[in-house]
């Protein structure tokens, strides 16, 4: 990872936002699947060097947009670039660049936690002792040292996430895009993942994690983007999204259009017995 601070009480990340390109600059963007709109021409700038949440309801968007952004789903049009990149006229130079952990990740599950890592420096091109160094490291920290011989597909859901995000921050990327990094995750792993990510955005480089969990994206972001019906509704610090509300909770709620509605007389059969007469 790169150099945490360049002086005392200095974070490089403040330089470097005020120069750097956004980490993710995104123009027009589609996607449709047959009769359904996924992405609605969406336009979205998430500045360098930020822990940055992409929230919204379940079938928001997120991971489409994600799989766009990432290189991994074509759009039907639109502009995408990273790093000021674009990542489908330049598509080696934006992978150099970015980690990817991607929902319900798929990994090569008969070799070992530190095969695994292994394989994957050597795919980026770094030389065999570096990868054996920086695995050594990873493997520790996120405390998979005693399982990085015992195969992946014997690893748990939070062993996977956490082999899967060593695998992503092993060629230490500018940018590290992460869907649901915590869904299924134990609270050991979860803060286990959440320290390594914090560390690493301190460093000034950038986190963009999709999630529907209002209370983590507050506790770890600084800017947000709120998508609803594959549409951008809101974005910016979290600060200025959250606005007067008690929370971010409350704001995405309201940004979503979600309002309190009385279920009672709709489920008044729904608790306390089979439904029979007492």
């Amino acid at each position: 990872m790169p150099d945490q601070q360049t002086a005392a009480g200095e974070n490089p990340a403040d330089g470097r936002a005020a120069t750097a390109p956004p980490a993710v600059q995104v123009e027009g963007l589609w996607k449709r699947f047959g009769e359904q709109l996924a992405v609605s021409g969406i336009d979205l700038t998430l500045p360098a060097g930020r822990f940055i949440g992409l929230v919204g309801p379940n079938g928001a968007g997120k991971t489409t947009t994600l799989s766009m952004v990432t290189g991994l789903l074509r759009p039907d049009t639109g502009r995408i670039s990273i790093a000021g990149h674009d990542v489908w006229a330049d598509p080696v130079a934006v992978k150099s660049r970015i980690g990817v952990l991607p929902e319900g990740l798929r990994m090569f599950e008969r070799l070992s936690g530190r095969e695994l890592l292994a394989y994957s420096g050597r795919l980026r091109g770094l030389p065999g002792d570096e990868v054996d160094k920086r695995a050594t490291q990873l493997l520790d920290v996120l405390g998979l040292a005693g399982a990085q011989h015992k195969l992946v597909v014997d690893y748990s859901t939070g062993m996977r996430k956490k082999i899967g995000l060593a695998s992503a921050l092993l060629h230490n990327p500018e940018v590290l895009f992460l869907d649901e990094p915590f869904e299924g995750v134990d609270p050991v792993s979860a803060q286990t993942i959440r320290g390594v990510l914090e560390r690493y955005t301190a460093s000034g480089a950038t986190v963009i994690f999709s999630s529907h969990v209002m209370e983590l994206v507050e506790s770890l972001c600084d800017w947000v983007a709120v998508m609803a019906q594959g549409r951008i509704v809101a974005q910016g610090p979290l600060a200025e999204v959250r606005g007067e509300a008690p929370t971010l909770q409350h704001a995405f709620l309201e940004l979503v259009g979600v309002r309190d509605e009385d279920t009672g007389a709709a489920l008044d059969w729904l608790g306390g017995g089979n439904g029979t007469d007492r």
